[in-house]
């Protein structure tokens, strides 16, 4: 009888213990439920956003391409106008000096406008030939002109911030008398053609 009024306690403890243990567990699994509860929610939230956001994106940037169009139309009337005026006053113009003055005016007014969007012409006209920003369509030798350098421009190039977005078409002095293999020499009646096209292209433009 004495070992077992020894060993009760012993046993009230343990259950005791086990209850306190099983308490704290459901204390913690009540707390992760909380938490889990809150990320869904988050989650759930988070998705909701991103559909929400799929479906403006297209029309946001949509939106901003339409405004960015505008702007730069926007720019571009004045120049517009004036080359309007322009012909409206070509047939009463006293000669075509002062046509080709109005000319100018509007070329150079269409230059800054360019260059308030980014865009800048190409150095090439007596400058060395760099292939990064000019295109060779022909070769052609000069001996009082320094090697590599552009002799004549056929058409202009043009940057964008910094990138370009046109090489110059121009003609490269070169000095050289070493024969011409056969490949470089198909290369030279491919430029001549090109050359040619440029300047049908040209005639084509100015008859319009």
């Amino acid at each position: 009888m004495k070992d077992k009024r020894k060993e009760k306690p012993r046993e009230e403890k343990e259950t005791e213990h086990k209850k306190n243990e099983l308490q704290q567990l459901q204390e913690q699994f009540t707390v992760l439920e909380k938490e889990k509860d809150e990320l869904l929610g988050k989650l759930q939230r988070v998705s909701a956003d991103y559909a929400n956001f799929q479906k403006r994106a297209p029309k946001q940037i949509s939106d901003t391409i339409a405004y960015e169009k505008e702007k730069i139309i926007k720019t571009l009337l004045p120049a517009l106008d004036n080359f309007e005026h322009m012909l409206q006053k070509a047939h009463s113009a006293e000669s075509a000096d002062i046509l080709l003055k109005g000319v100018r005016i509007i070329y150079d007014q269409m230059l800054d406008i360019l260059k308030s969007h980014g865009v800048e012409q190409i150095d090439a006209l007596e400058e060395q030939f760099d292939p990064a920003i000019h295109e060779a369509m022909m070769q052609r030798a000069e001996p009082d002109k320094e090697n590599n350098i552009v002799l004549e421009e056929f058409q202009k190039g043009y940057k964008l911030n910094g990138r370009v977005i046109r090489p110059s078409k121009v003609i490269v002095n070169k000095l050289e008398t070493e024969e011409v293999p056969e490949s470089q020499g198909e290369q030279v009646q491919e430029q001549e053609a090109k050359k040619e096209e440029i300047a049908d292209e040209s005639e084509t433009t100015d008859l319009e």
